[in-house]
């Protein structure tokens, strides 16, 4: 999750730690590619990542995909299954991944009982505008820019600084990127071609993504003026 929600990794680490102990949860293992839910179908769970990564996309009815976010170690994912809405996205492990599936209604126990339901509305609120965003950048943005922009994200939500650049740990692939952005993987290539020969980004597909930072934030300050 991003520093900006409210609903710490602390506090989602004493919801697995409370619900551990609640009839129905569960540790349940993928591969990598495996589906945890998919969009429309009942899934009255809340989901803790214990190891690994799961992506959440939504897929239209022509069969497009657009992804929304990332979850890694310690975040919380799966929360409309607290507000017994049904799903719209499809959430799927990237990696070799262990969850913890916490029925919802042992979860909003939980978090009425120590008083967590109004961070919870505002953690629900930013993941919304989160996703609102990305939506809205898939329709407003270049496919190249939009590219840019996501990995700009990626790199400040997970990155971890090195003297190579800031390096995020996310095993895609660039499938997943097209994704992302929306368009064809011949494009991605395209795209990361030039972004590595104006060494803003360094690529090791099902590893890792290498930013770097300050020339990609130029470059996208100078792709919207």
């Amino acid at each position: 999750m991003t520093q900006a929600e409210p609903l710490s990794r602390t506090r989602v680490a004493d919801l697995t730690a409370l619900a551990g102990r609640l009839p129905g949860t569960s540790l349940i293992e993928l591969s990598r590619n495996d589906h945890v839910y998919r969009g429309g179908s009942p899934d009255p769970h809340v989901y803790v990542v214990e190891r690994g990564q799961v992506k959440t996309q939504l897929v239209a009815a022509s069969g497009k995909r657009c992804l929304l976010s990332v979850h890694v170690t310690g975040d919380l994912f799966g929360e409309t299954a607290l507000l017994g809405l049904e799903r719209l996205e499809t959430a799927i492990a990237l990696t070799r991944t262990v969850l913890r599936r916490i029925p919802a209604a042992s979860a909003a126990a939980v978090l009425a009982a120590d008083g967590s339901p109004d961070a919870l509305a505002r953690h629900l609120s930013i993941r919304l505008q989160h996703q609102q965003k990305v939506v809205a950048d898939m329709v407003t943005m270049a496919s190249e820019l939009r590219l840019a922009v996501r990995l700009q994200d990626l790199a400040r939500r997970f990155g971890r600084p090195g003297p190579a650049g800031t390096r995020v740990d996310i095993a895609f692939t660039q499938e997943d990127l097209s994704e992302m952005v929306g368009t064809t993987r011949t494009r991605i290539g395209q795209f990361l071609k030039r972004f590595r020969e104006l060494e803003m980004v360094e690529f090791a597909p099902r590893s890792h993504v290498t930013v770097h930072e300050e020339r990609l934030s130029a470059w996208i300050e100078t792709a919207t003026l």
